[in-house]
């Protein structure tokens, strides 16, 4: 390692390792076209082998890029509008809402707008009818939000997105994605069921007991999150996704996959995400010191993972973690990267003065499928309490072993406010008000909360 600035990278994550219950992160920077990447610590404490540089990952949710960049394939081979009615692709489409029903587009789903209960997850079956089958269940799902009108991260939007693919291409999900993406792009290490991955060396997710490390079972998701967070890989195979979404819509070998035109329209900014970022078609974007940073993040069972490219720098970077708290890791070697290659330095958020009686209106209970979240208020500060329900990979799971602590939060806008405390230091969230202007939602996390008290 001849480069002091990933030196600076690798001390880093040494030391948030040492601090947090991560047995093994593989991480790597793509800069100016070359390439480094580290391994560090373990892929599973009961069966241990070195992380290194080839070792796979659970991605979680980067996939919903993937899934996004197919998506703009067949939109450029005439086969999907983003526009047009999903019913006209799925005529059996049945949501809850009338409107969402006749009405919900592709681009509702890449935008996290469609409305519904986005954090359903089930299990049904390892056949080529799963996400079939998934899209029938939806017809269940409340309808939190009206279509297009809030955004709020979605995985059940990419179930209707994975199975209109299905549906254009006369393929399963999977078999779409290597043929359109994969492939092309000489993705060799790219992967979606155990099966495939069981010869290789691979990560296994930690769960934190008691301060320490648990493996988490089940190891692998249910074939119907395939579309939202399914794929299965390594650093060096995301740096060749990296390279192609940086460039010109060609890949490696020069074949073209998709117009420059597409691949701006995916980087585009459409809604307001979680302050201060904005969602595209399926990617997350912000500015820092007038320098745009594209980013998804990804969790499973026991495994936390991030992916950012700056196109306009050159630089990408790729952080993957097999526990449960590698999101307060990713958070600080994030910020090394940024600031050792861009110069680019953490931006601190600045409290405002708020007095007991300012902030009791936000105080209240607040539930969403996944978790609820407990508001109070403690002298000029709110304090919540994060409760998680459980429900992945299937609705029968149970809650994680150990449930977060309370965290202190504070106001640095109007209904806008940032945590100071760990696992979810710096994480930014916003009060939602009704017509009548009385607050309705906390949206946290990317999720609309409703106020039930």
């Amino acid at each position: 390692m001849n480069d002091s600035r990933f030196e600076r990278v690798y001390e880093t994550v040494q030391q948030e390792m040492n601090r947090l219950p991560i047995p093994g992160v593989a991480v790597g920077v793509l800069y100016d076209n070359i390439e480094t990447i580290a391994g560090l610590g373990v892929t599973n404490i009961e069966n241990p082998l070195p992380v290194t540089r080839d070792t796979l990952y659970q991605i979680g949710s980067i996939t919903k890029t993937f899934l996004g960049t197919l998506v703009m394939r067949l939109v450029e081979l005439g086969k999907i509008d983003l526009h047009a009615p999903l019913k006209n692709y799925l005529p059996e489409l049945k949501l809850r809402d009338a409107d969402a029903t006749n009405h919900a587009t592709m681009f509702h789903c890449l935008t996290h707008t469609g409305g519904w209960d986005g954090d359903y997850f089930d299990d049904f079956g390892r056949g080529d009818d799963a996400l079939a089958r998934m899209v029938t269940a939806m017809a269940q799902l409340e309808q939190l939000t009206p279509l297009g009108k809030v955004w709020s991260y979605n995985n059940a939007g990419f179930y209707l997105a994975g199975r209109v693919i299905e549906a254009v291409t006369g393929k399963p999900f999977e078999a779409a994605m290597q043929e359109y993406i994969f492939a092309p792009l000489g993705m060799n290490d790219a992967y979606f069921f155990a099966e495939e991955v069981i010869t290789h060396n691979f990560a296994a997710g930690h769960e934190t007991a008691k301060d320490k490390p648990i493996v988490a079972r089940p190891w692998a998701l249910a074939r119907t999150a395939n579309p939202a967070g399914g794929i299965i890989t390594n650093v060096a195979a995301l740096f060749r996704y990296a390279r192609f979404q940086m460039g010109d819509g060609a890949a490696q070998n020069g074949a073209r996959l998709l117009a420059k035109e597409s691949l701006d329209e995916m980087h585009a900014p459409r809604f307001g995400a979680t302050d201060p970022e904005w969602v595209g078609l399926s990617w997350y974007m912000r500015e820092m010191d007038g320098v745009k940073i594209l980013r998804h993040g990804g969790g499973t069972n026991g495994q936390v993972t991030s992916f950012n490219i700056i196109p306009a720098r050159q630089l990408a970077f790729v952080i993957l973690t097999n526990g449960d708290q590698g999101g307060t890791l990713i958070n600080n070697v994030s910020k090394t990267i940024l600031e050792q290659y861009l110069g680019i330095l953490p931006e601190k958020d600045s409290p405002l003065a708020a007095t007991p009686e300012r902030l009791q209106e936000y105080v209240g209970s607040y539930t969403a499928r996944a978790d609820d979240v407990t508001v109070t208020v403690n002298g000029d500060e709110l304090i919540l309490q994060v409760t998680a329900k459980g429900g992945f990979p299937t609705p029968a799971d149970p809650p994680p072993p150990t449930q977060p602590p309370p965290v202190r939060a504070a106001l640095y806008a109007n209904d806008k406010i940032f945590v100071r405390d760990e696992p979810f230091q710096e994480t930014h969230a916003e009060f939602l008000r009704d017509d009548a202007g009385a607050i309705a939602w906390l949206r946290i996390f990317g999720r609309v909360h409703k106020r039930v008290i």
